[in-house]
């Protein structure tokens, strides 16, 4: 299901470009990199991702190291508004450190409402991703927006303050995590100080929340990489672990600085991520 508006107007960037825009939204203005593919035409309705960067990055930076403008689908990184703390860093709602009084969930929906109406996308196709911080965000959107997006995708989370009964999403929302297991910044284990839980707590408590099989199928990715797949979900849905052994803060795959610690080059975090959302869509309203 595509927005009719998006689908008879031409965009005001050339397919295989990325540009910065602006939208209003939340009294002020924010901006967001919009990445269009090669073939992309208003002719038929193209998949969306949502792609949020960590703390102090930009959605510019996100797109460098992620390679998901690489992929058959319309892209957008929206920059996130300058937090607490020293070095003028962007954040997202959530965080600590995150500016207050900012309600970044709202954006989200001025955002998706935007690009719908401008491009020729299919709503049934909408996809979160982020990293760090941005990809903590995205666990906030699936319990906030289940409505809008498809299936999530973190990678080496922050998922400040999620435990417990905290989240209550409207329908199963599909999830593929990955974390490092030696990332220094975001601890596989947790970090009770910081309110982070531990990793495999997060994955397992979407499994219970979207009624999935209790005990996950374990399979090998490779010498360093161990996929956790829990089935049985309801609505169709599905929860993956991806946890990559010794791995750092980093985006899987990445050719270019993505955080501290070691890049596995077993896998390509924007290849399992595309084969994950490619299949799921929102239910026809």
């Amino acid at each position: 299901m595509s927005d009719a508006a998006g689908c008879r107007s031409s965009p005001d960037q050339k397919p295989g470009t990325s540009v910065l825009h602006t939208i209003h939204s939340g009294g002020r203005d924010r901006t967001y990199q919009l990445h269009l593919p090669k073939d992309y035409s208003a002719k038929s309705s193209w998949p969306l991702i949502i792609a949020f960067h960590g703390r102090g990055n930009t959605g510019a930076g996100t797109e460098e190291f992620s390679k998901l403008s690489t992929l058959p689908a319309v892209v957008a990184y929206p920059n996130g508004v300058v937090g607490t703390g020293g070095g003028d860093r962007q954040a997202w709602q959530g965080a600590p450190y995150a500016a207050a009084g900012v309600d970044d969930v709202a954006f989200t929906g001025d955002l998706l409402d935007s690009l719908e109406k401008t491009l020729c996308v299919d709503k049934q196709r909408v996809y979160a991703t982020g990293k760090s911080n941005g990809s903590g965000f995205t666990g906030i959107l699936a319990c906030r927006m289940a409505d809008r997006f498809a299936a999530i995708a973190p990678v080496a989370g922050a998922f400040y303050g999620q435990t417990g009964n905290f989240c209550h999403p409207s329908r199963p929302v599909p999830v593929i995590e990955f974390h490092g297991t030696a990332d220094a910044t975001i601890p596989y284990g947790g970090d009770a100080d910081r309110d982070l839980p531990a990793i495999t707590d997060w994955v397992a408590a979407w499994a219970k929340r979207d009624g999935c099989n209790a005990k996950p199928v374990e399979k090998s990715l490779g010498a360093d990489v161990t996929e956790s797949r829990w089935t049985g979900c309801k609505g169709g849905a599905e929860v993956r672990h991806v946890a990559v052994k010794g791995g750092g803060h980093t985006w899987p795959g990445a050719d270019v600085h993505s955080g501290g610690g070691v890049t596995t080059q077993t896998i390509e975090a924007h290849e399992l991520i595309w084969q994950f959302f490619s299949r799921f869509r929102l239910p026809a309203s």
